[in-house]
């Protein structure tokens, strides 16, 4: 009887792991859509402010003047 309900358990965490996996998976995608929509108005607010906003592309070594 105690393998048969091991089974029946396995059988469960199987299933469970496998709809966990499918949600992950979704959720991915998701993300990566999201991603590509943020990048392309990022681009879009680019080009529309002649790249003055966004400061994420500036790289280090300017000089300071104070």
């Amino acid at each position: 009887m105690g393998a048969v309900v091991s089974c029946i358990k396995s059988v469960f965490q199987t299933i469970g792991a496998c709809i966990m996996a499918v949600v992950n998976g979704i959720g991915n995608i998701l993300k990566a859509i999201l991603n590509g929509i943020i990048s392309v108005f990022d681009i879009i607010v680019s080009c529309l402010t002649c790249n003055r906003a966004g400061g994420r592309r500036r790289r280090g070594g300017g000089v300071s003047h104070v």
